[in-house]
């Protein structure tokens, strides 16, 4: 979620894909890149197609709720005047189809413990609970089972490449021997964006060195993913991950799996201990791998980002920091490297090789546990199409049939209505506020309010005349306020007046304003009107 994601494009590049377009529309060249333009009157200005698509759907949603907060501050110059959280901008949380990615050992298992149903999208939700009811023993065998299929898998996959290129007697040798099913293994596969620092790890080099090669409690490594074509920093990523897993102490406990596709992808999620993610927050919109490997009892060791600032749970993972964003790159990489050799050094590493008299980790298992439990039916592709359908498409829906029907005649009404307010909207404004002085108040206190306003050419019933109230800062702005809507009370000396009651909801400096707003019963304001007039 950043600007630079959204595509600009100049005029003669859209004349020249549009032009035929346009003359089939009837519209002017101007009028069609007015569409796509911040300020449509400005000539200087691309084409940008993320604004085109925002300002004409009935709707739009972050993948996260981080990703809607954080896209709804970027897009706020779009409805200027709006507070950021009253950007019309939802989140819907992504998802995974558990079927594609959980292992066949832990299908059996949710089959068993949850029912034949645990994936399926149906209007009785299945009881995750029963995971709790798992045994222990089964828990760790059907994960072992996975981790062994991984690392085959992995050894496999060295052999045919140190084949493919000329490998030599010993790097075959070797290529048959990485990574022990029984040492504490991290995943790292995903595309190598920079964002994502998959190199944040190697910040402190021989810190990272005395973890790997600790005789008694080992860990091991896997990264696997590719580059964009054109991403030479991404590449660069690699390159450097590869050059590291080369040192003669590493090579069989750091490893990078080459070529990587969907066949690696689904054996490693099932088949590592741990998830590691450290993007640098909050550019990660949503991300889906960690999703895929909680289903499979894998933990998560990630940074508040994404999904994973809405999954974690102490009791599910880790989490690298607290959701801090910070201003300098370098610092940050510092700071939240720093936090993920703690974090392996002091939690993972120790609860991992903690084991009872059988050789099981229990508190590890119990971890597994609860990230099964509440994770997998939180994060499928069952619960986000099901809030799509809710949220949006049955809405949308609705009002097209309701919109459509008969002749129009609804449609006609709110088009015209909607030229005629932004052609006068110039002319309404906010001419009077009065309020009881009632000096120190008490929470809960109410405060009436009289506005007097001016709509020129438009009626009371084209606008919404509003409160909007809350906690204010050391600048008196308020923060996050409240909407409570006024009445229209009547008319003086050519001013329509509006009373309200303000209800004190906080303690501390307390502050509102007035403002206006378009209203029509067919209309979805500021969705489709960025209108708006403060006091």
């Amino acid at each position: 979620p950043v600007p630079a994601g959204f595509d600009l494009f100049e005029p003669d590049l859209m004349l020249k894909y549009f032009g035929s377009y346009m003359e089939e529309l009837g519209i002017s060249f101007d009028t069609f890149m007015g569409l796509g333009r911040v300020n449509p009157e400005d000539k200087d200005q691309p084409f940008n197609m993320a604004l085109f698509a925002t300002r004409h759907a009935a709707f739009r949603n972050g993948v996260s709720e981080l990703h809607g907060r954080v896209s709804r501050e970027m897009m706020q110059p779009w409805w200027p005047g709006y507070p950021s959280e009253e950007v019309p901008v939802d989140s819907i949380t992504n998802g995974i189809h558990l079927q594609s990615w959980v292992a066949p050992p832990i299908q059996e298992a949710y089959e068993s413990a949850v029912g034949k149903g645990w994936s399926e999208p149906t209007r009785q939700e299945p009881d995750w609970s029963g995971v709790d009811k798992m045994k222990d023993k089964d828990v760790w065998a059907n994960h072992m089972a996975c981790k062994e299929r991984f690392v085959a898998l992995a050894r496999k996959r060295a052999l045919s490449h140190a084949k493919a290129r000329g490998g030599s007697h010993r790097e075959k040798l070797e290529a048959e021997k990485i990574l022990d099913p029984n040492a504490l293994t991290i995943g790292f596969a995903r595309r190598f964006a920079t964002y994502k620092r998959a190199t944040l790890l190697l910040r402190d080099v021989e810190r990272l060195k005395r973890l790997i090669t600790n005789a008694d409690r080992p860990i091991q490594f896997v990264f696997a993913g590719k580059a964009h074509p054109a991403d030479a920093f991404g590449k660069e990523l690699i390159k450097h991950i590869v050059h590291f897993s080369r040192d003669s102490q590493l090579t069989k406990s750091f490893v990078f799996i080459e070529n990587y596709d969907i066949e690696v992808g689904r054996h490693v999620v099932a088949g590592v201990d741990v998830w590691l993610n450290n993007p640098r927050r909050p550019l990660e919109a949503s991300g889906t791998s960690g999703m895929k490997a909680a289903a499979n009892g894998v933990l998560n060791l990630s940074i508040l980002d994404g999904w994973w600032a809405e999954g974690y749970e102490t009791e599910r993972g880790w989490a690298i920091g607290d959701g801090e964003e910070y201003a300098e790159e370098h610092y940050q990489d510092s700071v939240e490297a720093s936090a993920l050799y703690d974090l392996l050094e002091h939690e993972v590493i120790p609860t991992y090789y903690d084991r009872d008299s059988k050789g099981l980790p229990i508190k590890w298992i119990q971890k597994m546990k609860a990230s099964m439990r509440d994770l997998g039916p939180m994060f499928n592709t069952n619960r986000m199409v099901g809030e799509y359908t809710e949220k949006f498409y049955i809405r949308a829906a609705n009002r097209s049939h309701e919109l459509t029907d008969g002749n129009l005649d609804r449609v006609h009404s709110l088009v015209d209505w909607s030229r005629r307010v932004s052609q006068h909207w110039s002319q309404v404004q906010v001419e009077g506020v009065t309020h009881r002085n009632g000096g120190e108040l008490h929470v809960g206190a109410e405060v009436p309010v009289r506005v007097k306003v001016d709509l020129g050419h438009l009626s009371p019933g084209d606008v919404a005349v509003e409160l909007y109230h809350g906690s204010a800062d050391g600048d008196h702005q308020v923060q996050e306020g409240r909407v409570t809507s006024m009445n229209h009370v009547g008319e003086e000396d050519g001013h329509q007046l509006y009373e309200g009651m303000l209800t004190c909801g906080t303690s501390g400096l307390y502050g509102y304003s007035v403002r206006i707003v378009p209203a029509h019963p067919d209309a979805l304001i500021p969705n489709e009107m960025p209108l708006i007039t403060w006091y």
